[in-house]
């Protein structure tokens, strides 16, 4: 494969639509390595260098969300969309909670998932030379450390996934500030949708489980408009 063109890691069981995806997908330019089950998929990303994965749910031998949550250890970034025939809430709810961008179900409209995976590659292909560090922040008795994932009380440390610690950068930079769901959800998740928004209340709920040894700090819930991140003599 080509190292300069964007690859694409798709788990498919289904041959048909295993097949028509990736002829579609390698006429839109990609490398795409088509994988029929959970083991060697999880074996082959370990292995590459993936720009997007591409998973179905309902696969043998390990299903798509111990493979997201499995990909989201080695590479929190990644983008990972599911295609699946799984559609109830609870279904979508669980992927996005471990880390998904997106959740298609089957049967879906092809051009809106190429327009999707582009999307999402560009978000993520950013030059690394533009990629500027992000220093720690005090946040009351709180360091904040971005770049590692971790937020510091002097007396434990707490380890955050990526998605906890972009939505706890994009509240601290808008202290005080109402900010509507919308807005988080564009700048977070790129979408605003009504399962991403049960999950936002899942990720609001375990950030103020994490600060509330402060209790100058707070994460207003404004019904049914946003959140406003509160604090009283942050430093």
């Amino acid at each position: 494969m080509n190292p300069d063109v964007p690859s694409i890691l798709f788990v498919e069981d289904d041959p048909s639509l295993g097949l028509l995806l990736l002829d579609l997908l390698q006429s839109e330019g990609f490398n795409v390595k088509l994988i029929r089950d959970g083991e060697s998929a999880l074996n082959h990303f370990k292995k590459g260098t993936f720009s997007l994965c591409l998973l179905d749910i309902m696969l043998p031998k390990i299903d798509g969300y111990t493979i997201a949550n499995e990909i989201r250890l080695i590479d929190p970034e990644v983008p990972i969309i599911f295609i699946t025939a799984k559609a109830l809430k609870e279904d979508k709810l669980k992927a996005y909670q471990i880390g998904a961008d997106d959740y298609i179900v089957k049967p879906f409209d092809e051009d809106e998932l190429i327009w999707k995976i582009r999307a999402f590659m560009r978000r993520t292909q950013i030059p690394v030379q533009e990629k500027l560090p992000i220093a720690p922040i005090r946040i009351g008795t709180y360091t904040f450390d971005y770049e590692n994932l971790s937020l510091n009380d002097g007396k434990s440390s707490q380890r955050m996934t990526s998605k906890e610690a972009e939505l706890l950068l994009f509240l601290v930079r808008n202290t005080n500030k109402l900010v509507k769901r919308e807005e988080i959800l564009l700048a977070i998740w790129g979408q605003n949708d009504y399962f991403l928004g049960r999950s936002l209340d899942v990720f609001i709920s375990k950030l103020r489980k994490y600060l509330k040894n402060d209790p100058r700090i707070e994460i207003e819930n404004v019904f049914n408009v946003g959140f406003i991140f509160k604090i009283d003599h942050p430093f």
